[in-house]
C-alpha cells in the first residue's frame, strides 16, 4: 500500500482504528495485542503486492533471527565468525537472486563472448520483491549488531518479525537500527495528541512533496528522457536540473509519510532528509540526504573496512568501496555504478583538499553549494538514464545540441516552477532560519497553510497513485 494511493486514504483509518481499539481494550496485554496487530497488517498489506514475496520476507526474518541467537550463544570466536557469513549469505542470498542474478549473467555472458564462448545462460524473469533491499539492509544491520555486542539477540520471535516488517517503511524505508525501532516495540505504546498533530504535518507535506512536486516534475522529466535526441542541449539541462528536485520530492515525500504514519501510531522513525541541496560538499549532502542509508553504510561498510584508521591510502579507498556498495545498492546496473563512484571520487578529493567541513563565509557557502548541486545534477543524470552511454550522449546533448527550450504547455510549466520555487522556499526557510509554517506558533497561520497545501494538492497534485521511485530498490 502506498501512501499517495486512494486504498491508504481509506484503509489506514480503519488500521488506526482497530490499532487504538486493541490498546484501549486490552490494556493488560497492550504491547503483544498492538503489536501483533501491526504485524497481521504489515503481512496482509505486503501479501497484496504479491502474496509469495511474503515468503522471501519470512524468509530473511527467520535467518536473522535464529541467526543472531546462534551467534549470541556461541562461546568460541571461530564457530561466531562461521555462523555470522552462514546468516550473511543466507540474508543476502535472495537479493542476489532477484535483484542482481540478471546483472552478473550479463557480465559473464559478455566475458564469456570476448574469448569466443556462447554459454547461452538462461535469464530470470522475476519481480524484485517491494522493498527487498531496505528490509534485507535492515535486517542485516542487526543481525551484525548482535555479532559486535552493540544488541542483545532478540529473542521474541513476533517482535522481531514486526521490526523486519513494520509497513510504513517497508517499501522504501527509512532504514531503522534494532537500538533505534525494537525498544519502541517491545514497549507500551498509547494515543498521543501531539505525535499524531506531527504525524498528520508529515503526511501533510509528504502528499505536497509526491503528487504537486515529483509527480508534476516527472511529466516533463519522462518526455525529455525517453528521446532525448529530439530535444535541445537546454531542455536536456532543464529536466536534468528537474529530475534533480523530482527524486527529492518523491524520497522525501515518502519518508516524511513513514515516519508521518509512525508517528500516529506512536513510533518515532528516523528522519531520511534534511535540506539537502543546501550542502555545501558532497561529503555534507550524504550526511543530509537518505540519513538512514547512509548511517547504515558508515556502521556496517566504512567503519568494518578501516575507516579513516588505517592511513590516507586506505581511507581513500574505504570511501570508494562504501559508494561503490551504495551504487550497486540502487540497483544492478552500470549506471548506478558509475552514479556511486561519482560521489566517491568527489567525497574522496574533498577529504584530500580538506574541503569536507562547512565554511562560514556566506559567500563561499552560496558558491559551494551552486557547485555541490550542479555535481549533484550531473551524478543524477547516470541514475536516471536506462544506460551509461545514454547518459554520456544526454551530458553531451546539453553543449552540443541546439534548439529551443521544450515547454509542453504554460500552465505546466507554471505549475512546475512553483513546485520548484515552493520545495526552495521551505528548505531555506527551515534550514537557514529555522522557521516552518508547518510549526508555525500562530494558530491562524498554521492553519492558513495546512489548507494551502490541501488544496495545492487537490487542485494541482497528480493523483494517479504513481509508484514511487525507491520502491524499485
Amino acid at each position: 500500500m502506498f501512501f499517495n494511493s486512494f486504498q491508504f486514504i481509506w484503509l489506514f483509518p480503519i488500521i488506526f482504528g482497530i490499532y487504538y481499539a486493541v490498546v484501549y481494550f486490552w490494556p493488560s496485554k497492550r504491547v503483544e495485542a498492538s503489536n501483533l496487530t501491526l504485524l497481521g497488517c504489515s503481512y496482509l498489506l505486503y501479501a497484496k503486492w504479491n502474496p509469495v514475496w511474503t515468503l522471501i520476507l519470512l524468509a530473511i526474518t527467520a535467518v536473522t533471527y535464529f541467526g543472531a541467537i546462534g551467534v549470541s550463544k556461541a562461546s568460541l570466536k571461530r564457530r561466531r565468525r562461521v555462523l555470522i557469513w552462514v546468516a550473511a549469505t543466507g540474508t543476502l542470498l535472495p537479493l542476489l537472486i532477484f535483484k542482481y542474478y540478471n546483472f552478473l549473467m550479463e557480465i559473464a555472458t559478455s566475458l564469456m563472448a570476448k574469448v569466443g564462448l556462447t554459454p547461452g545462460i538462461p535469464g530470470l524473469n522475476w519481480a524484485i520483491p517491494i522493498g527487498i533491499s531496505f528490509f534485507t539492509f535492515q535486517a542485516l544491520g542487526y543481525l551484525w549488531d548482535v555479532y559486535r555486542g552493540r544488541f542483545a539477540a532478540e529473542r521474541n520471535w513476533w517482535h522481531y518479525m514486526l521490526f523486519v516488517s513494520f509497513f510504513p517503511q517497508i517499501a522504501s524505508g527509512p532504514i531503522s537500527k534494532a537500538s533505534d525501532l525494537l525498544p519502541q516495540i517491545k514497549g507500551a505504546r498509547k494515543f498521543s495528541a501531539e505525535l499524531a498533530s506531527e504525524g498528520m504535518r508529515l503526511l501533510l507535506w509528504g502528499l505536497f512533496l509526491k503528487l504537486v512536486v515529483a509527480d508534476r516534475l516527472a511529466m516533463y522529466v519522462d518526455a525529455v528522457y525517453a528521446n532525448p535526441d529530439l530535444y535541445s542541449g537546454s531542455s536536456l539541462a532543464l529536466a536534468a536540473v528537474f529530475y534533480t528536485f523530482q527524486i527529492y520530492g518523491d524520497f522525501a515525500g515518502y519518508s516524511f509519510m513513514a515516519i508521518g504514519v509512525g508517528r500516529l501510531l506512536g513510533f518515532d522513525l528516523i528522519n531520511n532528509f534534511r535540506q539537502p541541496y543546501l550542502s555545501a560538499s558532497i561529503t555534507e549532502f550524504w550526511r543530509r540526504w537518505h540519513i538512514s542509508l547512509s548511517t547504515w553504510l558508515k556502521d556496517y561498510v566504512y567503519i568494518p573496512a578501516g575507516g579513516s584508521r588505517k592511513g590516507k591510502w586506505r581511507t581513500h579507498r574505504n570511501i570508494l568501496w562504501t559508494f561503490l556498495i551504495s551504487g550497486l545498492w540502487h540497483g544492478a546496473n552500470w549506471t548506478f555504478i558509475v552514479w556511486g563512484v561519482i560521489h566517491g571520487i568527489v567525497q574522496s578529493l574533498e577529504k584530500l583538499l580538506g574541503l569536507q567541513k562547512r565554511p562560514v563565509n556566506k559567500p563561499v557557502v552560496f558558491l559551494r553549494v551552486i557547485v555541490t548541486f550542479a555535481i549533484v545534477t550531473l551524478a543524477w543524470i547516470f541514475f536516471r538514464a536506462p544506460s551509461v552511454q545514454a547518459a554520456c550522449d544526454i551530458i553531451a546533448g546539453i553543449f552540443t545540441q541546439p534548439g529551443s527550450l521544450y515547454i509542453p504547455s504554460s500552465s505546466q510549466m507554471v505549475l512546475t516552477l512553483f513546485a520548484i520555487i515552493a520545495v526552495i522556499i521551505s528548505d531555506i526557510s527551515v534550514g537557514v532560519y529555522s522557521f516552518s509554517l508547518l510549526r508555525c506558533r500562530h494558530t491562524v497561520v498554521r492553519w492558513g497553510f495546512y489548507v494551502a497545501l490541501a488544496l495545492c494538492i487537490l487542485l494541482f497534485g497528480v493523483l494517479d497513485s504513481s509508484q514511487f521511485i525507491y520502491a524499485n530498490f
